[in-house]
């Protein structure tokens, strides 16, 4: 049995990864789904509003259990030790230039809040962040490392990016990636994760989003060598900007909005690069062999 589930998963990896780290994560999400911070159709499962609750005992086990564990597992199924070797070492691959750090920590948040900017509802309605949320930002975005980003990372760019490349191209491969990635967060839309009085199409603009955020994902991966830790980061500083800087920035906006305001970010970067580097998203060419000499002329 054992060797036939090998055999299974070293001829279908991704088809395996993308089964378990659905399998897993939908699994772990039904008791939040089913209670009374979701669709209250099993009242008695009680979970703990909030950060505490609504994250930690929610929303993480399964994503820790889905994209992570599922990644861990195909990967000792299918390649063994050599290959876990190579998926740790873009997990620890720090060593990329300080500039990346400094888009990733800058430029990104401000791209975000001036996406906005384009929908007339935002016009007049800005505020400035409070110092306290300012002063938030850092220890919020080192908790989105340690829990989303850890959780979820590991499997979607370490794991499922490299072997999609591989075999569709960075632009169609990115695409598959970014709709997978979206479509694995849709039991959350029917909790309060998803917030409250969801419109039908909340869950397929969010998946939409997906894509061209993926699409510049890789670009960031293929561009530092495939540095996940930084992908981390930029996953982080997304998630921390919506959650923390935004609400201040735009009280006036519904989740709607932010929905919104992430695909025209997302989508505008992921447009100028698609035709600034003509669809490989920093991928490089594989190297080509030096043809063989011709055999010299036999003498008679």
């Amino acid at each position: 049995m054992v060797d036939t589930l090998r055999t299974l998963v070293r001829r279908f990896p991704v088809l395996s990864f993308f089964t378990l780290a659905f399998g897993l994560s939908w699994l772990c999400w039904m008791p939040y789904v089913l209670s009374d911070r979701g669709l209250g159709l099993v009242p008695d499962i009680h979970i703990p509003g909030g950060l505490v609750g609504g994250q930690l005992i929610g929303v993480l086990p399964g994503a820790y259990l889905g994209p992570l564990g599922a990644a861990f597992i195909v990967t000792a199924l299918a390649e063994g030790r050599t290959g876990l070797r190579h998926w740790a070492h873009r997990l620890t691959h720090w060593r990329v230039g300080w500039r990346w750090f400094f888009a990733v920590l800058l430029l990104v948040p401000a791209a975000i809040l001036l996406a906005p900017l384009a929908l007339p509802k935002t016009w007049g309605t800005l505020t400035m962040p409070s110092l306290i949320v300012l002063a938030a930002y850092v220890p919020v975005l080192i908790g989105q490392i340690i829990t989303t980003a850890a959780a979820e990372e590991p499997g979607w760019r370490d794991f499922a990016l490299p072997r999609l490349q591989e075999r569709f191209g960075p632009v169609l491969g990115t695409t598959i990636l970014g709709v997978l990635w979206g479509a694995w967060h849709l039991p959350l839309f029917l909790t309060e994760w998803g917030g409250p009085d969801k419109p039908w199409w909340l869950p397929v603009i969010f998946v939409a989003g997906c894509v061209p955020l993926s699409l510049v994902m890789t670009w960031v991966f293929n561009r530092t060598g495939q540095s996940v830790p930084l992908i981390m980061l930029l996953h982080a500083g997304i998630n921390s900007t919506y959650s923390l800087i935004w609400p201040e920035v735009f009280p006036t906006l519904e989740s709607a909005d932010t929905m919104w305001g992430q695909l025209i970010a997302s989508t505008t970067a992921a447009l100028i690069l698609i035709l600034a580097t003509r669809g490989r998203l920093g991928l490089q060419a594989p190297a080509r062999t030096a043809p063989a000499p011709a055999p010299a002329p036999a003498h008679l």
